[in-house]
Formats: C-alpha cells, sequence, structure tokens
C-alpha cells in the first residue's frame, strides 16, 4: 500500500474521518470538547454534502461507513479518524495507529446462537460451524484458536435475521444491550472483544505532518481526560466510594 505524502499536502487541511451512525451521535460532544465545530451543512439531514469545513482552517472533516474510516486512514486520504477497535480487529492495517481510547462506543463482539440450538447443542464440540457475520476475519480467527473451522457468509446489516431464516445458526455482530438478540430468539453465548472507538492516524502522516497531526491526537487526549474527570465528579458519593474499593 502506497501512502507516500505528496510535498503539497502539507498545505491541505487535514481530514478527520468519522463514522456516521449511532456512534456518531456519542462522538460530537467529544468533538466540542476538542473545539471543533462543522459547518451547518453537517447537521442538515438533507445535506448530500460528505466533506465538511469546521471553524478551524486547518482540520475538515468527512463523514462515511464506519468500515470505511479505516481505510480512508490507511491509505492516507485521511489522517485522523475515528474507529471502533472492531474495525482495527478486521482490517488488520499496518499504516494505522491507535494513539487513544476515546471512552465512547462500548459495545461488544459476541457470538451469539437459535436459542433452540443453544438447549439442544455445545459450540466446543464443533469441528465445523456456519456463521453469519460482517466480520469474518475476526470469526475466522476466533473460531479456529478453538479448533473449529468457521464457514462465515458476509452479511452487512439484518444479520440478526440470517438463522431465523435458516442461513445459519450462529452470528457473530457487536451486542450493546442484548435486545435485539432477544427480539430474534437469538441468545449470546460467547463474547469474543469489548469495542470501544478510537482515534486513529495515518503513520505515515504522522511522520510528515508531526506537529499538526501530533497536536490533534494531544486535543483529544485533554478532551477524553477532562470528560472522564467531569463523569467522575458527577457521580454521587456513594458510588465513588463502592468504585476506589475496587
Amino acid at each position: 500500500m502506497s501512502t507516500a505524502a505528496n510535498p503539497s499536502d502539507t498545505q491541505r487541511p487535514l481530514i478527520l474521518a468519522l463514522p456516521n451512525g449511532r456512534i456518531l451521535g456519542e462522538v460530537m460532544p467529544l468533538l466540542r470538547r476538542v473545539g471543533v465545530i462543522p459547518e451547518p451543512a453537517f447537521e442538515d439531514p438533507g445535506s448530500r454534502q460528505l466533506r465538511f469545513a469546521t471553524n478551524t482552517p486547518e482540520l475538515d472533516l468527512i463523514r462515511v461507513r464506519s468500515f470505511d474510516v479505516a481505510t480512508f486512514v490507511a491509505f492516507g486520504s485521511a489522517q485522523l479518524g475515528i474507529a471502533g477497535n472492531d474495525v482495527l480487529m478486521e482490517f488488520d492495517y499496518s499504516e494505522i495507529y491507535a494513539p487513544l481510547d476515546l471512552d465512547v462506543g462500548h459495545c461488544r463482539i459476541a457470538v451469539a446462537a437459535t436459542a433452540d440450538w443453544v438447549a439442544r447443542e455445545d459450540v466446543g464440540r464443533a469441528s465445523h460451524i456456519r456463521v453469519a457475520t460482517k466480520y469474518p476475519e475476526i470469526t475466522r480467527h476466533h473460531f479456529a484458536a478453538r479448533g473449529i473451522q468457521a464457514e462465515c457468509i458476509k452479511l452487512n446489516g439484518a444479520i440478526e435475521l440470517a438463522p431465523r431464516l435458516g442461513l445459519c445458526q450462529h452470528i457473530v455482530d457487536l451486542v450493546q444491550t442484548g435486545a435485539t438478540l432477544k427480539a430474534n430468539s437469538l441468545v449470546e453465548i460467547e463474547r469474543i472483544a469489548e469495542v470501544s472507538s478510537r482515534l486513529i492516524v495515518n503513520r505515515p502522516a504522522l511522520k510528515t505532518r508531526p506537529e499538526e497531526v501530533g497536536g490533534w491526537v494531544e486535543r483529544f487526549r485533554e478532551a477524553v481526560g477532562g470528560q472522564r474527570q467531569e463523569t467522575r465528579s458527577h457521580r454521587p458519593a456513594a458510588a465513588l466510594g463502592r468504585s476506589d474499593a475496587g
């Protein structure tokens, strides 16, 4: 993969890639804490615009699918991005450096199966299973480590529907509350990894524009620290005591 910087790139605004969807709502308060305010079109649901100026001339935003954030950053089209570690695990781009956990977008990658399958079978005894997922690499690696061959059916959405229609008995997907699993008669049987959103940077950009890229990393680091401190200060004293006690 070539990510060599053009000399003129240092004269252009840095680009921060943001994920569409639920995570964006959690990211925006942090972005405001960093001091970045996007142009009005960013908040306009009718706008077809995908690149946005901000109140900071040296930074533009793009808004893309969560999986595409990592691709834009890995290939150097965006110098910074926000992506879940599920995406980073799936693609494992060597060109991406993830210096900071932003402490938002918390969920988990989990294996789930139909309730009737769980009642009569044990996944640990299987040698081969068919799994619907948008994470084929994570899924294969997880089951291979247990000596199980996973036949992955790649889906990009409505994954919980696959077992109900007989496509498979298992899925691997993100789980937050488990309500969607329950609504589709699925049971979580194994947790693969905890997930949260990370600030990611393009490694070549960090080398060619260290002050700019590094400066934004530090601004985000300060904002996350301030957000954690603020959250802690608003917790009831009794809760703080229990937490400190371990």
